[in-house]
């Protein structure tokens, strides 16, 4: 027998565990508008104060997932997805999926746009003209099965639950919930249909979890949460107090994106992407020791596999390819500008929110949803911390069109610039692992 919703309620608010039935009594009512918004908002502040247990927040997730639509990938072999927690220069997939796909797997994909200093992988490839972020599912699927890679936008009818109650949580402070977080992350991976999944979770400034504690209870959330559902999951805990790479903005990034593929990229950007590209080999049963799978990933952007494979799939999808091969003509702002060492010593810190929120303040991300985006204006990282500068050193290099947004984008970069007498500790990118 069903209890009422305020029983639900309470039996939260007194930490009470839920059942699969009540969470889609409420979670599947208020998705199909049978349960009020106010009812649910004081069942999350319940759940944001009293939290859940791992089979509670893994039935929450599948409820999410199969609340809409659910991608059928079983016609496909050896599927496999990326979700990145978000992040500053954060270009990984642009070169990940690639490296995948040339690796014999499959990577149908769905992927968002970006929203304040976070970039969005939709965003980055519509830097290509005429690249379509939509396709009907049959050709989705078939260009799976032919290049081994096939990324669209995200439908609304993927995991609507999560949505609606995403945008409940954003008005009633209850978004810093851990398990509302991994809910929220891991519905859509579910549905999307990937038997191998490999989640990159960034912690520090320029990240959703700030903490590295914080960054590991998520990452073992999410993976928690994966393994119930039956797939394979894996977390990287990643560095993201300075911007990964040198580029941030979109043309920028997938410019630099091209030149890792062609084993010509940072080296923090390829070290995260062989990384990510080997956990993916030996969760999905294709190596069973990690070394020999970083080798066979790293080869993929030697070989010229992985840039091919990106050429394909940029084509297929109505987009330029030969800007694959001659990235020059992508559209990068015109305009140039520096921000410089205010005296000599070492670099000690890049904030990367700081960047990521210049970029914004250049026309390259967007407040609100559906706000346009101007695809050449980007920040260049051009020092790293670690490095010994001389005052009137270029620390970093503005692409900006019409100087809008110029002043307030230096003003933000000089403000995240922390200089040093002696040479600083700088840690490693990747920072743990969660199987």
């Amino acid at each position: 027998m069903s209890q009422s919703i305020p029983d639900l309620i309470a039996k939260k608010r007194g930490g009470g565990q839920h059942s699969r039935a009540e969470l889609e009594q409420l979670v599947g009512g208020y998705t199909r508008g049978e349960v009020p918004d106010y009812q649910v908002s004081a069942w999350l502040m319940a759940v944001f104060l009293k939290g859940m247990t791992e089979a509670e927040t893994a039935d929450l997730t599948l409820v999410m997932a199969e609340s809409g639509d659910t991608l059928d990938l079983s016609s496909l072999s050896d599927t496999v997805d990326k979700h990145s927690t978000g992040g500053v220069g954060d270009k990984t997939s642009l070169v990940l999926t690639p490296m995948l796909a040339a690796l014999g797997l499959t990577v149908a994909k769905m992927s968002g746009r970006g929203l304040a200093h976070t970039g969005g992988t939709i965003d980055k490839l519509e830097s290509f003209p005429g690249w379509n972020p939509e396709l009907p599912e049959d050709r989705f699927l078939a260009q799976a099965r032919d290049i081994g890679l096939a990324l669209v936008g995200q439908s609304k009818d993927l995991a609507p639950a999560d949505g609606k109650l995403y945008a409940l949580r954003d008005v009633t402070a209850t978004v810093e919930s851990l398990p509302l977080i991994a809910s929220s992350i891991m519905s859509k991976k579910i549905a999307s249909g990937a038997q191998t999944i490999v989640l990159d979770v960034k912690s520090g400034a320029g990240a959703f979890m700030k903490t590295l504690d914080d960054s590991r209870a998520l990452a073992q959330a999410m993976v928690d949460i994966g393994t119930r559902a039956g797939r394979n999951v894996r977390a990287v805990l990643t560095d993201m107090d300075t911007p990964l790479g040198h580029m941030a903005g979109n043309s920028l990034e997938v410019q630099e994106a091209i030149a890792t593929l062609r084993g010509e990229g940072p080296a923090d950007l390829t070290e995260l992407c062989v990384t990510l590209a080997a956990e993916v080999l030996v969760a999905a049963g294709k190596e069973t020791d990690l070394a020999r799978a970083q080798e066979r990933a790293a080869a993929t952007l030697k070989d010229g596999s992985a840039l091919a494979k990106l050429e394909a799939f940029v084509s297929a999808q109505g987009g330029d390819g030969q800007l694959v091969r001659n990235p020059a003509g992508l559209d990068v702002a015109p305009g140039r500008a520096e921000v410089l060492a205010p005296e000599s010593g070492y670099i000690a810190r890049l904030d990367a929110l700081s960047v990521g929120r210049a970029v914004l303040a250049l026309g390259g991300g967007r407040e609100r949803k559906g706000d346009p985006v101007d695809v050449g204006v980007g920040v260049e990282t051009v020092c790293k911390p670690g490095e010994q500068v001389a005052a009137g050193d270029v620390i970093y290099r503005l692409y900006h069109r019409d100087g809008r947004g110029l002043e307030r984008a230096q003003e933000l970069l000089r403000g995240g610039i922390e200089l040093s007498q002696t040479p600083p500790e700088v840690g490693g990118l990747i920072l743990d692992r969660v199987q």
